[in-house]
């Protein structure tokens, strides 16, 4: 039996609980200058902690967080997304915000480094370097390993947080633990260096490693979605997916579409007022004529690959 959508009240359900899909769930429920959605939100999460964000997400009066219920099967067709226990959640819009997946093995005694995926993991990272600067009664040294977006935000991490950061971008084939002779107080974190394959080493006072990683397309592939021959699930300009009623998000699609649910609001959905503009007073088309202004004077530059002037936003038409 298929859902039938209701312009009143939607049923929203976004498969993930990321920073991308809780950026989305206070956009939708509180928006500058516009009432809330009306209808449901479901947020179907594959942790069984309750992290503070998510509790907070929680106590919203429109909100469900399911715990430790991560999205496993899509019926397209009937609108029907069912969990890995069997629970099923009828909706009008499905969004996927399953995050990304490392795209190699983890390196040898990874577990006793630091991991940088996405900006949730800053916490964790901050709370260690202030344990560890606090031992050492100075500014640590760090060793970033990875290469990428996650890398570059890692980095501006480390040094926002008073560490300085040695990046390579060579990938180690161990990360070592601290040397024997430190006494147990100064071992705030057991990860201080790491190894090549050569022999080669680097260290410093903590390991952070920020490697690539791959968008989850599993989720997709249960309801037929297509991918992006880059990896990924392929979106248009307004993040939906081939299957309507269907739209990605965060580290879901590819890279080019994911910088879209972050200059851009929600879509509207049926029932609610347009969105305000985003971040400030100003439309979106006011930016984009602005923007590619300033383009048209500006001195020539090489090209880059896809650089064209930005289009309106679809999303958000501005007066």
């Amino acid at each position: 039996m298929s859902a039938t959508p209701s312009a009143a009240s939607p049923r929203i359900v976004i498969a993930g609980a990321g920073p991308a899909a809780q950026a989305l769930v206070r956009r939708l429920t509180s928006r500058p200058g516009a009432a809330p959605v009306g209808g449901t939100i479901t947020v179907l999460s594959n942790r069984d902690d309750n992290p503070e964000a998510l509790l907070d997400l929680a106590a919203l009066p429109q909100v469900s967080v399911r715990f430790g219920q991560p999205a496993s099967f899509i019926d397209a067709t009937a609108r029907i997304v069912a969990t890995s226990d069997g629970m099923e959640f009828a909706y009008d819009h499905l969004v996927i915000a399953t995050g990304s997946a490392p795209a190699l093995p983890p390196v040898q005694g990874a577990e006793g480094g630091l991991s940088y995926s996405t900006i949730d993991d800053a916490g964790p990272i901050g709370d260690a370097v202030r344990d560890i600067t606090r031992v050492l009664g100075r500014r640590p040294l760090g060793i970033l390993v990875g290469t990428g977006p996650a890398a570059g935000q890692a980095e501006a991490v480390l040094r926002a947080r008073g560490v300085r950061p040695v990046r390579t971008t060579l990938r180690p084939a161990a990360v070592v633990p601290s040397p024997a002779g430190r006494s147990s107080a100064e071992s705030v974190l057991p990860a201080t260096g790491i190894v090549f394959e050569d022999g080669s080493s680097m260290n410093g006072d903590l390991v952070v490693l920020a490697e690539e990683r791959t968008p989850r397309t599993d989720l997709a592939g249960s309801a037929g979605l297509r991918t992006a021959p880059d990896g990924g699930i392929a979106v248009d300009i307004d993040m939906a997916t081939s299957v309507p009623g269907i739209w990605a998000i965060g580290d879901a699609p590819p890279a080019r579409g994911s910088a879209w649910v972050w200059s851009c609001p929600p879509r509207p959905l049926p029932g609610a007022a347009p969105p305000g503009s985003w971040k400030t007073t100003v439309s979106w088309k006011t930016r984009v004529r602005r923007r590619n202004a300033a383009r048209a004077t500006a001195p020539p530059q090489r090209p880059l690959r896809d650089q064209r002037p930005l289009s309106p936003c679809p999303l958000n038409p501005g007066p």
